[in-house]
């Protein structure tokens, strides 16, 4: 499978003729050009910098054969477009083309009590290759091979990232959701999560447009 990272938390992942994009957010330049080339969207949550809402739903009106996957929130806001936009849960599978994703946690990490935390699903695609958690620290019960960690925002704390990521334990670890922290804030973070520091695993900072095999 070949991830590309677009910036802030959307990534574009393709599989022999499947290609599915995850969280394209009003934060991500090239949000809708991802979107225009994907089988399905999938959706953590329905903040503004995972779900930009008229570029899902301009892809929905044009493409009648687009399916988009997301929280109840997502749902509501785009319409049912003939039953093409999904409702997914915790515990939910499903496949898109010879891609499958299983459905992980329940809620947006806490920024603060006086603050919703909205429903936040995080995707494990493809049997375990990679997971997108969305904005929170949920742990799959099963295998994670890369596992897609955010590293910025009013929610994270690097010793909870640490934690998650020796939870998790995955074989590889991306940096997603970086937007909030500059160039120095970026070498700093993955010094302290990564080979040499608190989780003994190198953090991948991937720029815009870059991909790998996972």
């Amino acid at each position: 499978m070949k991830l590309t990272k677009h910036a802030h938390a959307c990534v574009t992942l393709e599989k022999d003729d499947t290609r599915l994009v995850v969280d394209p957010g009003a934060f991500t330049p090239d949000a809708a050009e991802a979107v225009a080339r994907a089988h399905a969207v999938l959706i953590t949550h329905e903040h503004f910098d995972h779900f930009d809402e008229q570029v899902v739903a301009a892809a929905l009106q044009a493409r009648p054969e687009l399916e988009v996957y997301g929280t109840a929130a997502v749902a509501a806001a785009l319409g049912s477009h003939g039953g093409r936009v999904h409702v997914v849960a915790a515990c939910d599978t499903f496949s898109v083309g010879s891609v499958p994703v299983s459905v992980h946690g329940h809620r947006h990490a806490r920024i603060h009590p006086d603050i919703p935390c909205p429903d936040n699903v995080g995707y494990l695609l493809d049997d375990g290759a990679v997971h997108h958690p969305g904005d929170a620290y949920s742990v799959p019960d099963a295998p994670v091979r890369t596992l897609l960690l955010p590293t910025s925002g009013p929610w994270t704390k690097l010793g909870e990232a640490a934690d998650y990521v020796r939870a998790v334990k995955p074989e590889r670890v991306v940096e997603i959701h970086e937007l909030m922290l500059s160039d120095l804030g970026r070498q700093s973070t993955a010094n302290l999560l990564g080979e040499n520091g608190l989780t003994g695993i190198p953090i991948e900072r991937l720029e815009p447009g870059a991909d790998v095999q996972v």
